[in-house]
């Protein structure tokens, strides 16, 4: 049975030896932040911090930060397994005949089930607070030049003014005061697209915000999906069962029942406030800006709530797993468009929109060019600011092969193309906000109808007869090691 909420979750965590309960008094002020940048950076387990000072909640924090948690949350053996789950939901096609209809009949079911359930009466509405007080919250700050206290693994539900479809993302607020944060709508999402609606018709927007949810739905909200799917239908499916919703008590929208903290309020048109710095997770500060505010109008939690948070910084951290788990999982899906591309690897030091290695099944000169623009064009991915495009024997999860492929194939005088497009709007590198230029480099063997006249030389490589006679003296040796390949 996939998580009810929160707590079942830290549960199963707390069974696999996966976290790590903390008594000792901490502040949410830095200290909280500091450990969990020291636990991250060593592989560490997630942590519950149950004596939070001046708050009554605990913090969770680093539930999601490694692979195995990941897996744990998402309740699979492996990533690749739920790929391969995704996979066979976008091969959904007309059906030719009786058979194939009987074939579609359980992915049709499993999709039917998905869809979000609203309910009546939710654990999140125990207790009502229509004068919210975000100070009581332990909402973190995480670095020294931090504007302020940040809630960082916010669920922020909207619905489109005149379509109302509706979306879910994870943006971050910056808590002012008790009753209002700054939200952080960067330009090119779904949030960003529903306000500007609702402002260019002078209303405001109703917003919800939810804290705390079961991991699944959580992860969702980072998910790169197109503007007409509703997110909690693919959380209904990654759970194998719906997402019960609740309608929130002052705006019309509805939210996760199980989730631990919920923000009602709204957004005015035309409002701005400076929100930021905050240490991003480029590793730097991403700088302040004006932003539009959320009011906050009521506050309804569960009786004894856990608030999840994170902390983002130089990598690795905890949203360098989520954000390779979409990598993952999303790969047989890009490969639906691009059959051509074998793998593909965001390195967690490109911090997922800087570099992004991709290898292909080379068919046709220009074929890397062909795969360079096709990315750019295609939904996040057009934040990619440097692409290297290798032959598919190339192994683009092995940082130290693809680099070696990449500084001995590339001539930088034929093999690199410049681009300009939109950027992500943390990057700090352009001189414009949100425009700048993006690279992508060639790194496949060229051929003579790209007018490489050259042979090219063959990578050096034991043959494996004489790896497999090395291996049984290897192992009288007794040496540590093993085969080279």
């Amino acid at each position: 049975m996939p998580y009810r909420d929160l707590r079942e979750f830290v549960s199963a965590l707390e069974e696999e030896g996966e976290l790590l309960r903390i008594r000792e008094p901490v502040s949410p002020v830095l200290e909280i932040a500091e450990i969990t940048d020291r636990v991250s950076k060593q592989g560490g387990p997630a942590l519950l911090f149950e004596n939070v000072v001046g708050s009554e909640f605990p913090v969770l924090i680093n539930a999601l930060g490694s692979f195995k948690r990941m897996c744990l949350a998402l309740e699979r053996d492996s990533l690749d397994e739920l790929a391969a789950e995704l996979e066979t939901f976008m091969d959904m096609q007309k059906p030719e005949s009786l058979l194939d209809k009987l074939k579609m009949l359980p992915k049709l079911k499993r999709v039917g089930d998905a869809f979000p359930k609203t309910v009546q009466k939710a654990p999140c509405q125990e207790v009502v607070r229509m004068d919210p007080d975000l100070t009581e919250l332990p909402v973190l700050k995480c670095w020294p030049k931090d504007g302020g206290p940040f809630i960082t693994l916010p669920l922020v539900f909207t619905r489109h003014p005149q379509t109302r479809q509706p979306n879910m993302g994870m943006y971050r607020l910056q808590v002012y005061d008790g009753n209002t944060t700054g939200m952080h709508w960067h330009t090119h999402k779904g949030g960003a697209q529903h306000y500007r609606t609702a402002e260019a018709m002078g209303r405001p927007l109703p917003v919800a915000v939810a804290v705390g949810t079961e991991p699944v739905t959580t992860y969702v909200a980072t998910a790169p999906l197109p503007d007409d799917m509703d997110e909690l239908l693919l959380a209904g499916v990654i759970r194998r069962k719906f997402v019960e919703t609740v309608r929130c008590k002052t705006v019309d929208l509805t939210v996760p029942a199980h989730a631990e903290f919920v923000l009602e309020g709204y957004v005015e048109p035309g409002e701005r406030r400076l929100e930021g710095p905050f240490g991003d997770h480029t590793g730097f500060y991403s700088l302040a800006d004006m932003y539009p505010v959320f009011h906050v109008t009521c506050m309804t939690r569960k009786k004894n709530p856990i608030y999840s948070t994170t902390i983002v910084g130089r990598p690795p951290m905890e949203d360098c797993y989520m954000a390779k788990t979409t990598e993952r999982i999303f790969l047989p899906i890009l490969k639906k468009t691009l059959p051509e591309v074998v793998d593909i690897n965001l390195p967690m030091e490109g911090v997922f929109h800087n570099l992004v290695f991709v290898a292909i099944d080379k068919r046709y000169p220009g074929h890397a060019q062909k795969i360079m623009h096709a990315f750019w064009g295609l939904g996040q991915m057009m934040f990619a600011k440097i692409i290297v495009v290798f032959d598919r024997w190339v192994d683009v999860q092995n940082l130290s092969q693809a680099l070696w492929v990449m500084c001995n194939n590339v001539d930088p005088g034929s093999d690199v193309c410049f681009v300009k497009g939109p950027l992500d709007a943390l990057d700090h590198s352009s001189p414009l906000p949100h425009l700048g230029g993006k690279m992508g480099l060639d790194a496949t063997r060229k051929w003579p109808e790209e007018g490489h006249s050259r042979a090219w030389p063959d990578a050096i490589e034991m043959d494996e007869a004489t790896k497999t006679r090395v291996d049984e003296i290897w192992e009288r040796l007794g040496i540590a090691g093993g085969n080279s390949s």
